[in-house]
């Protein structure tokens, strides 16, 4: 498989995870009708009764056409809902656990509209059937908005169906009863029934239309908006094995996959006979790969009794490479050829409007400045791992990953089996940020497994996970502003100047995908976005708000540069930008609104005391974006001293996202992507010379420190509109706002990404 094929199988990712609506669709149609679901099409409900004693058990298939399974059968099912006659009510979460919270939320979106008390609730996570479940990731903050109706809708028809069976029982009209706390009341004779004691009868009733639901009014909430601590939380903090790292079988192997440092090259020979003499080694031998880097790239495996002993032999491995065809990338290349490029036009002209360079020319101030970030690792602390059975003709797989349903069709393709043969366990994920979106690990493990016929559970060294994952590209943005008189924005242009494997694609996340609407694109009348491409062997992946991240610190860092020079107020600059309220194209969920980007700028500035005197050598910068569908502004109130330490005391968030499902769960994704962002922004790069990456674990490739972590003050702007994503949109505002507030104290405009590279650290 070629690097420009790998780059399209990533491509095809992107599609699955970020969040673009076509323009055609207004936000109402899109997220808040209950007739209509964003990204899932028509869902109809799908009732499984049993014998007594099975209760109740309702879900929703692809199908649209009801089924049943015998007591007892496994039934892969999609967001399910279970009450035994005991009262107990088990809600099934179907998109992977990777900390953001999405194994809570969820159900408690059908308890609102179930009416279940929280109390009552056990969650589990679903099995990984396509299927059935249909698309079963995470990423792109998509999970709450593509799922909001269709979890809501699953609870108000168990609900509807547990208020039939009263009234039947009771021989009442159902319209005369309500529920609460897990408890069907008929109000004028004061009778109650718990839902346990209804689900016989319940489950033998019809599935309501979903036409016929009526679902909660948002004043009537009484479980979502509120603080629910994680499902998992005792369980995470008390060590149970609910990651992939943690889990064993009778049997099983240990196992490492050592692959060539320069991406690309292929293995020759190896010490082969050495290692099988060490300690514990069970085998030992070389694997050709498949052609493919998302999935099987070439390396040695090494099997034996123990971890441990896995990791020692990998110590005493002598690999001679052939790397005729291994990338030689080299960042000090890569950074000279850019610089080359940036004073000239871009070679390809993404986005216009208007007379960019007339513009500039007449303006009264004209503004340039060249800004660079550099690669950058997801670094999870939960090492790339999986746990693969291969029985003959069937696989079984435990992997902590991102995209299960894509992990599954991998390692079917891989292995020349059916997809139903393949049977995937989603374990809790110990750290995702777009990493585990790749299911190249769990390739590994079925390979293995399948070459010595037994369990194994492979693990990545660090040094694996640092110099073999698919990086957050680096780049370079050459900008030029022009102002007026007034200080008023009249032009801007901005080159980007990146990176392609296959000389004619952008690697992914590098570039805008609708360029016509990046900021501040309908909000200038003179407007050029440009890209140039040089050519790059590393491979680029997705990282926690895949372009955003390095886009809004830029894009942000430069327009407080160009009201710096117009010497006016930056938050008065931001909001003379947005202008009057008003939906900016395309008008979806996906589609920037003025007045709510105002109101999360001036609730952030309002929280943070925009104006207020701070004592020297400390300052607030200030910083909005929108992406993930979420609007999120962020002051940063920052003291740098003599040495350029740089101390960052508070930030302030001020954030739009719709209707917030758990409070509690909310507010931490946001306290995680300031820590994520700030940590990224101070020391973290990848560089890379004869296409060896140079970082191998956190002596070079620090963390931050829990001594440098600010107070992070949220603040959410409740609202009716429909919830959309948290876990990335609050990070991309980071960065701007702290380089903004470094300028403020020192003079000195952080133009490279991480601030440590002019000298700066946290």
């Amino acid at each position: 498989m070629t690097e420009r094929t790998a780059s399209c199988s990533l491509e095809e990712l992107l599609d699955e995870i970020e969040p673009l609506a076509s323009a055609g669709q207004n936000e109402q149609n899109e997220m808040s009708s209950p007739q209509q679901n964003a990204g899932m099409g028509r869902r109809s409900f799908l009732k499984v009764a049993g014998a007594a004693g099975m209760g109740l058990v309702l879900a929703f298939s692809l199908e649209g056409r009801a089924k049943a399974a015998s007591p007892g059968a496994e039934t892969a099912l999609n967001a399910y809902i279970r009450i035994t006659p005991e009262g107990t009510i088990y809600i099934y979460s179907k998109n992977p656990e990777i900390g953001q919270g999405i194994k809570t939320a969820m159900p408690m979106i059908i308890a609102e509209e179930l009416d279940a008390d929280w109390a009552d609730v056990k969650v589990e996570q679903s099995p990984i059937n396509v299927t059935l479940f249909g698309r079963q990731n995470a990423g792109g903050s998509r999970s709450i908005a593509r799922n909001w109706n269709s979890m809501r809708e699953v609870g108000a028809a168990a609900r509807h169906m547990l208020v039939q069976a009263a009234a039947i029982e009771w021989q009442v009209p159902a319209t005369e009863c309500t529920t609460k706390k897990s408890f069907v009341v008929h109000e004028p004779t004061g009778r109650r029934a718990a839902y346990g004691t209804l689900v016989e009868k319940a489950a033998t009733l019809p599935v309501p239309p979903t036409a016929s639901l009526r679902l909660k009014d948002r004043e009537d909430f009484t479980l979502i908006g509120t603080r629910k601590g994680g499902v998992d939380n005792l369980a995470v903090v008390t060590g149970k094995p609910l990651f992939g790292i943690d889990q064993t079988l009778p049997g099983m192997l240990f196992a490492i996959y050592q692959k060539c440092p320069a991406v690309g090259g292929k293995a020759k020979s190896a010490n082969l006979d050495e290692i099988l003499a060490l300690p514990g080694v069970k085998h030992a031998f070389i694997l050709d790969g498949n052609g493919n880097d998302l999935e099987l790239m070439p390396g040695v495996a090494i099997v034996a009794t123990s971890t441990w002993a896995a990791f020692q032999a990998k110590e005493q491995l002598r690999v001679e490479w052939d790397e005729a065809e291994a990338s030689k990338d080299s960042w000090s290349a890569l950074q000279q050829a850019a610089e080359g490029l940036k004073d000239k036009p871009g070679k390809k002209v993404l986005h216009e409007t208007g007379d960019a360079d007339a513009a500039t020319a007449a303006a009264a101030t004209s503004v340039g400045a060249y800004y660079t970030y550099h690669f950058a690792a997801h670094a999870n602390l939960e090492p790339q791992n999986c746990t693969a059975w291969f029985k003959g003709d069937t696989v079984e797989l435990w992997a902590p990953t991102q995209s299960p349903t894509r992990g599954v069709t991998a390692v079917a393709r891989l292995l020349g089996i059916s997809q139903d043969a393949v049977m995937l366990h989603q374990t809790r994920v110990g750290g995702g940020f777009g990493r585990r979106l790749v299911n190249d690990y769990a390739c590994e493990a079925a390979a293995i497994s399948r070459a010595i016929n037994a369990p194994v559970k492979l693990t990545w060294t660090r040094e694996d996970d640092m110099q073999h994952d698919f990086y957050r590209t680096a780049g370079f943005h050459a900008f030029m502003g022009g102002l007026d008189e007034g200080g008023k924005l009249t032009a801007w242009q901005d080159h980007i100047i990146t990176f392609s494997n296959d000389g004619e694609k952008p690697v992914i996340a590098a570039v805008p995908r609708q360029p016509e609407h990046e900021f501040p694109a309908h909000l200038v009348n003179n407007f050029r976005l440009s890209q140039s491409l040089l050519p790059l062997r590393t491979r680029c992946g997705l990282l926690r708000a895949p372009g955003s991240n390095t886009r809004a610190w830029a894009i942000q860092s430069f327009l407080h540069e160009l009201s710096t020079a117009a010497g006016r107020d930056h938050l008065a600059f931001l909001l003379e930008i947005m202008g009057e309220p008003r939906w900016l194209p395309p008008r979806t969920p996906y589609g920037l609104n003025t007045g709510r980007a105002v109101d999360v700028i001036k609730l952030a500035a309002e929280k943070a005391g925009w104006n207020k005197t701070l004592p020297t050598g400390r300052a607030l910068g200030l910083a909005f974006h929108f992406s993930h569908a979420g609007y999120f502004a962020e002051v940063a109130d920052v003291s740098v001293d003599e040495t350029k330490q740089v101390t960052v005391h508070r930030v302030t968030v001020a954030a739009d996202i719709g209707a917030v499902v758990n409070m509690s769960g909310a507010e931490n994704q946001v306290q995680g992507s300031v820590i994520d962002g700030l940590s990224v922004m101070a020391e973290q790069e990848i560089t890379m010379e004869q296409g060896r990456i140079e970082q191998a674990n956190f002596d070079t490739y620090p963390l931050l420190r829990m001594e440098s972590a600010p107070i992070v003050d949220v603040h959410f702007i409740r609202s009716d509109n429909p919830p959309t994503g948290v876990g990335e949109p609050a990070l991309p505002p980071l960065a701007p706002a702290v380089c903004n507030a470094i300028f403020a104290v020192t003079g000195h405009r952080v133009r490279t990404l991480p601030i440590s590279k002019e000298g700066f650290f946290v």
